[in-house]
C-alpha cells in the first residue's frame, strides 16, 4: 500500500499564482494525497479561485479553510499539518503555493526516495521561476551569524549541484516529512508569524537527529516573494529582522548568541537602506520587538 501524503499549503492574497500551482499538481500521476489549503488572505479572491480551480480539474480529497484573519504562516501550516496527522497522513509535504513543477512523477519519486533511503526529510532542487537559474540546492545554517544561505543561489545550472546527500538547510517551501517529525520535535513555532519559521524547525529537527536529504534530480520552480512584497517592503524588513533575532536569542548557547548578536548590529549599520525614511520604523519596531520576545 502506497503512503498517504497531507500536503498542506498557506494561501496569502494568492489568487495570481494559483492557476500554475493547480495545474502542476493536475498533471501528478500519485493520487493519494489530500490537500489542505489554509487561506490566510485579507479578501476572498484566493479562496473563491482556489474553488474555481479545485472544480476545472476535478479534485478530490481537498480541505479548503478560510480563516477569519491572517494568523501566519506558521500557524497556517501547524492548522494542515494537524489536520493531516490526525488524518493518518504518513508523511507531510510542506509547499508554498508560488511554486510549479512540470515533472508528472515528482510527488510518486519524491515518496520513493524518501522509502527506500528511509530518510525523514527530503527537498528537492529549487529554481527561480523567471530567470530559470538556482535557487537553492541545499544550503546551512551559520551557527554564528544566524542566517542561512542556499548553495548555487543565482547561479546557472550545469549540473555542479546534482549529487544527492545531506544538508544543513532548505526551506520548507517544497520539504517532504516524515510524521514522527513532527512527534519528536513538534510543531511549527507560531511566533514567527513568517520568516525564519522554517530554519527554526530546521534547527530543531537537526538537533533531533534529523538530516535533511537533498535530491538532486527533484525540480521545481519557486516564484520567490510573491505574497510578502519582496526584501524591500516594510512588511518583510520588519518580520525577517525581529525573527531573526528572536531566532539567536531563542536558540543558541551564550557565546554563540553573543557573537551573533554582535555580528548583527555591527552589520547593520552598513544596510542603509534600513535607515532609509520608509524602513526605519519597522525596522527599529523589529529590533524593540525581538529583543523582547
Amino acid at each position: 500500500m502506497t503512503e498517504k501524503i497531507g500536503l498542506v499549503t498557506v494561501l496569502f492574497n494568492s489568487a495570481d499564482v494559483l492557476p500554475g500551482f493547480f495545474e502542476s499538481l493536475s498533471r501528478q500521476d500519485f493520487d493519494n494525497y489530500y490537500l489542505y489549503i489554509i487561506d490566510n488572505s485579507l479578501d476572498d479572491l484566493s479562496y473563491k479561485s482556489s474553488e474555481a480551480l479545485i472544480e476545472q480539474y476535478g479534485m478530490k480529497n481537498v480541505m479548503l479553510i478560510k480563516n477569519a484573519e491572517n494568523v501566519g504562516v506558521a500557524k497556517g501550516n501547524n492548522q494542515g499539518i494537524e489536520l493531516a496527522l490526525e488524518n493518518a497522513c504518513e508523511y507531510v509535504l510542506l509547499l508554498n503555493n508560488d511554486i510549479e513543477f512540470d515533472d508528472p512523477a515528482l510527488l510518486s519519486k519524491m515518496l520513493e526516495v524518501a522509502k527506500s533511503r528511509n530518510e525523514k526529510l527530503v527537498v528537492p532542487k529549487i529554481y527561480f521561476f523567471d530567470s530559470g537559474n538556482i535557487w537553492c540546492a541545499g544550503g546551512a545554517i551559520n551557527h554564528w551569524t544566524g542566517t542561512t544561505t542556499h548553495r548555487g543561489e543565482g547561479e546557472a545550472d550545469k549540473a555542479q549541484y546534482n549529487t544527492d546527500g545531506r544538508t544543513n538547510y532548505a526551506p520548507t517551501c517544497f520539504m517532504l516529512i516524515h510524521q514522527s517529525v513532527f512527534k519528536k520535535i513538534g510543531m511549527m513555532d507560531e511566533k514567527y508569524f513568517v520568516y525564519y519559521d522554517d530554519t527554526d524547525f530546521v534547527w530543531r529537527a537537526n538537533h533531533g537527529g534529523f538530516g535533511i536529504y537533498y535530491w538532486a534530480a527533484g525540480e521545481v520552480k519557486h516564484k520567490v516573494s510573491s505574497s510578502t512584497g519582496g526584501s524591500a517592503s516594510t512588511f518583510t524588513t520588519y518580520y525577517a529582522q525581529r525573527n531573526r533575532l528572536y531566532f539567536i536569542r531563542k536558540n543558541f548557547k551564550f557565546s554563540m548568541k553573543v557573537i551573533s548578536l554582535t555580528y548583527y548590529f555591527l552589520t547593520r549599520l552598513l544596510k542603509w537602506q534600513l535607515f532609509s525614511k520608509k524602513l526605519r520604523k519597522p525596522f527599529f519596531s523589529a529590533v524593540a520587538d525581538g529583543l523582547k520576545m
